[in-house]
């Protein structure tokens, strides 16, 4: 299994920087970073506190952190062109000597697009959109030209040069949405990934192979990545204050012993790569411990 690390964007950049590079010293795979430009809240209300910018810090990423593996997690395609993405991807792929994946979904956050004026849409329309605009970065990453007319997104005979480095530039999209999204990431992904427990995952796993069957391609052709906040500590009684749950949202909570259980369960379900969050897991020097103690006394059990 492969084993990345999540900072917040809403940590500052010297910190983010200085767990990263501790992340890359000790053994870790790769980096991901959300592609948001606030923080979430109810509706259309726009919310205030720091949110760096993804492309900005995965670029700054790429110069300051050499081995590491790095993703969007993930850019919605409604904030972008596809085919300036394209560019974007192509040339961060270079910059980072060919160690981008490009991860992409249909949108979600209302109160971002509602203040920056950008359309969001209904469920129907945001995968709609979303399709075309993965055909369009699909074919442009692999191919001299490109031309797609749809009724979001029309480019004609477009040239995406350099290319990306990687050849073909893994393409990730994002979403458990087991109609549309995960059909679609059957026709063009090369990974998938969605917030899961290993029950989850288990059942997810199922549907993208029935989909990639229907498609005619190989059940190993996408790779799977998934995440849940973490809750990882020798303390007992740390712990028994956070084993109740996190209100719905994915989260493993243990000693060591514990944890190595639970990632075992995620890999049985069909986990190729597991994302850690540093979303819970306090202080820069905490981040960096819990860090260590994952990596050395669970992740080692899974090289």
């Amino acid at each position: 299994m492969r084993f990345g690390i999540w900072p917040s964007p809403m940590r500052p950049y010297d910190e983010i920087v200085e767990l990263v590079s501790h992340c890359e010293a000790t053994g870790w795979d790769s980096v991901f970073f959300a592609d948001h430009f606030m923080p979430n809240a109810p509706g259309a209300e726009p919310a205030d506190g720091d949110t760096l910018e993804c492309w900005v810090v995965l670029s700054a990423l790429a110069a300051s952190v050499p081995r590491l593996r790095l993703a969007p997690l993930v850019t919605s395609v409604t904030y972008r062109h596809p085919a300036v993405l394209a560019k974007m991807a192509s040339a961060l792929d270079r910059v980072s000597n060919g160690r981008l994946v490009l991860g992409v979904g249909a949108g979600w956050q209302e109160n971002e697009h509602a203040a920056y004026g950008i359309p969001l849409g209904t469920v129907r329309e945001r995968l709609d959109r979303f399709e075309e605009a993965v055909e369009i970065l699909w074919s442009m990453l692999r191919q001299p030209r490109t031309t797609v007319s749809g009724s979001y997104f029309t480019v004609t005979n477009a040239p995406n040069q350099p290319p990306p480095l990687q050849q073909p530039l893994p393409l990730l999209i994002g979403g458990g949405g087991e109609r549309r999204t995960m059909r679609i990431a059957a026709r063009f992904a090369d990974q998938w990934n969605s917030w899961t427990t290993p029950e989850v995952l288990a059942h997810k796993v199922g549907v993208l192979r029935r989909h990639l069957e229907d498609v005619g391609r190989p059940a190993s052709a996408v790779s799977v990545s998934t995440q849940a906040l973490l809750f990882l500590s020798t303390d007992e009684s740390w712990l028994a204050e956070r084993r109740g749950g996190m209100g719905g949202q994915p989260a493993i909570v243990g000693t060591p012993s514990e944890v190595v259980d639970i990632v075992g369960r995620y890999r049985d379900a069909g986990a190729d790569e597991l994302i850690i969050p540093d979303f819970t897991l306090g202080s820069l020097e905490r981040r960096k411990d819990t860090c260590d103690l994952f990596i050395e006394e669970v992740a080692a059990h899974f090289r």
